[in-house]
């Protein structure tokens, strides 16, 4: 494909929004979750690269918190006493796994380098190193060339690899949240009242991340209904 810029709608998702080409990072291809892909981590032996020195880049979504504080029975707050931490992210307060210690190593990691969490692990950690291209209200996924140290690969199914159910519902989540937060970030840019903005990023940070979701009834079904709660709210701050 040609060389494009990823505009407003049309965005390359690694960690965090990057306005790049795809020939810049990628093997210039765009895949669909039945595609197979060379992707591996059998060579890390628990060492692995993507695991250490990401700063505040592993960005949470409201599922990956949904699954880690259903998994470990905790609270949102509770992992933010060790685990995570909040950062600003394109003007939004959310949440990212906390790097610890002298090799700035992702706070879910034992001794042996091994995840603590791995059946529970974010969403950015299961497609590594895919990312997000998005475009019209979809995506597709690429293959980054230079972010994985691991020589190591074979052909999988994306699917298999981001080994996540309902994987149809959650791409559609994925896509919902993606563009609910481009909504928030143009409405806080347009904003002209300080404490309009800050009412704003609490409500989404607490909607979506500190109330806890219920675990009798499907999580998707309470996102939909939380966000579309929330797209009333927003509809409001634009009057």
């Amino acid at each position: 494909m040609g060389s494009k810029f990823a505009g407003n709608n049309e965005r390359l998702v690694i960690h965090m929004k990057r306005n790049i080409t795809l020939e810049e990072i990628s093997d210039g291809k765009l895949y669909e979750l039945e595609d197979l892909v060379e992707v591996s981590c059998n060579g890390c032996k628990g060492n692995a690269s993507c695991c250490h020195g990401m700063g505040n880049s592993i960005v949470l979504d409201p599922y990956d918190i949904y699954r880690i504080t259903l998994g470990l029975n905790k609270t949102f707050e509770e992992l933010l006493t060790d685990k995570l931490e909040l950062n600003m992210v394109d003007g939004v307060i959310l949440p990212n796994l906390k790097m610890v210690g002298a090799s700035e190593s992702c706070a879910f990691l034992l001794e042996n380098g091994k995840c603590s969490i791995h059946t529970l692990r974010p969403g950015i950690c299961r497609i590594f190193p895919l990312g997000r291209y998005y475009d019209n209200h979809d995506f597709k996924y690429f293959l980054q060339v230079r972010e994985c140290d691991n020589t190591s690969s074979t052909k999988t199914k994306i699917i298999n690899w981001i080994d996540t159910p309902n994987s149809d519902q959650n791409k559609q989540f994925i896509i919902d949240w993606h563009y609910f937060l481009n909504d928030v970030e143009s409405l806080i840019k347009s904003a002209k009242e300080e404490q309009q903005i800050k009412q704003l990023i609490m409500y989404v940070l607490n909607q979506f991340y500190v109330k806890r979701f219920d675990t009798e009834t499907e999580f998707y079904v309470q996102f939909m209904e939380r966000l579309t709660k929330a797209r009333e709210i927003i509809n409001k701050f634009t009057l």
